[in-house]
């Protein structure tokens, strides 16, 4: 079997203690991405993504680190493209607690507070040195009438300034102790209207909604096959490959293979490879390596990195650091062609017909 060159040197660094991520090059800069860029070492160059396709400026309660401290944050890493998320499913205003999991009963519903902050902040603090991408997260998937109207809302008060809907719940088994409802059969086809939009925009959209859960598998495939085939022509990205801490026991094989078929019969879906949990119970169990590394390599322009941080006000930069490299772990093992449509940023600047161009690949 052949082995790529930078899966012996990773084998190899990884029994030497001198040999570590931060001992690697400086990451480049933002301008380094237009067409006749230097070549990219894959050998002294960062592993982890060019892009962060989605993370969270702001909290579910909304006391956030600073925008300008999370820009900080990705310029001391590899990142210089980011989705400009909130998270649209906030706490109470008047509620102590922080994090609804610590909290059953809370109601964590869809609003537009978060995405209002992210907006402000961007019209005051827009950075030179890296490109972001302001998202709506507002969207309750289960109760869509009122979305169309907000949309227009947030056009006329940031005009051109939102370019992409989500990370949005279609189902989030996490939130069930928090009033969190699917949306059902009846509730997607009622999304006409938004998604019309969003497709005469051009706009993607990045849909929460969980497989399902270690009893029952499968449970939920239904609802996002429901939601590809009643809209086609929508720029549909799902998040984390379906997977959840209620599914950490289903077999690499069938994962992949349902991923396969829906890749295969829906030309307008992506995947984001965001949140730890995919490393933790897949990519890094015994056995599956290699088999996701082939699934990636064959769909590999269909593959949008993350790292779904939330900008909590007490994490650190060294939390941000550590959930971009165990997202990007896989990238390691990647062909050259895969690791630069995904880790060198490709796919995204071709999903969002951007003027930037991801570095060829040194030859080995």
């Amino acid at each position: 079997m052949f082995c790529h060159p930078l899966m012996v040197m990773m084998v190899f660094c990884s029994l030497l203690v001198g040999c570590a991520y931060d001992s690697i090059s400086e990451p480049r800069p933002l301008a380094s991405f237009k067409a006749g860029a230097a070549c990219y070492d894959r050998t002294n160059e960062p592993y982890t993504a060019v892009v962060d396709s989605h993370l969270h400026y702001r909290p579910f309660d909304g006391r956030a680190i600073p925008f300008q401290q999370v820009n900080d944050f990705l310029r001391q890493t590899s990142v210089r493209f980011a989705n400009v998320y909130g998270i649209g499913q906030m706490l109470p205003a008047n509620s102590s607690c922080s994090n609804y999991l610590k909290c059953p009963g809370i109601p964590v519903s869809p609003t537009t507070r978060n995405d209002f902050v992210n907006a402000a902040n961007m019209l005051e603090h827009a950075p030179d040195d890296l490109h972001l991408t302001l998202s709506m997260t507002f969207t309750d998937l289960a109760n869509p009438q009122s979305t169309l109207a907000i949309m227009a809302l947030y056009e006329k008060e940031y005009p051109d300034m939102f370019r992409w809907m989500g990370e949005v719940n279609l189902v989030k088994q996490a939130q069930f102790h928090n009033r969190h409802k699917p949306a059902t059969p009846q509730d997607i086809r009622q999304w006409v209207d938004f998604m019309s939009e969003l497709e005469k925009r051009d706009y993607p959209i990045t849909i929460h909604s969980d497989l399902g859960n270690n009893r029952f598998p499968t449970l939920y495939v239904p609802l996002m096959e429901q939601v590809l085939s009643l809209y086609p022509n929508n720029k549909i990205i799902w998040a984390h490959m379906g997977m959840s801490y209620e599914l950490t026991n289903m077999k690499a094989e069938q994962h992949i293979a349902i991923l396969s078929a829906m890749l295969d019969k829906h030309p307008n879906l992506m995947l984001d490879t965001s949140w730890r949990i995919l490393d933790d119970y897949y990519f890094s169990q015994w056995g599956n390596q290699e088999k996701y590394v082939s699934f990636f390599n064959r769909y590999s322009e269909r593959i949008l990195p993350g790292s779904d941080f939330v900008a909590f006000r007490n994490n650190r930069f060294d939390v941000y650091q550590e959930e971009l490299k165990v997202t990007g772990r896989i990238h390691q093992f990647l062909s050259d062609e895969a690791f630069r449509n995904i880790a060198l940023g490709q796919n995204y600047f071709d999903l969002l017909k951007l003027e930037y161009v991801a570095p060829e690949v040194c030859s080995s």
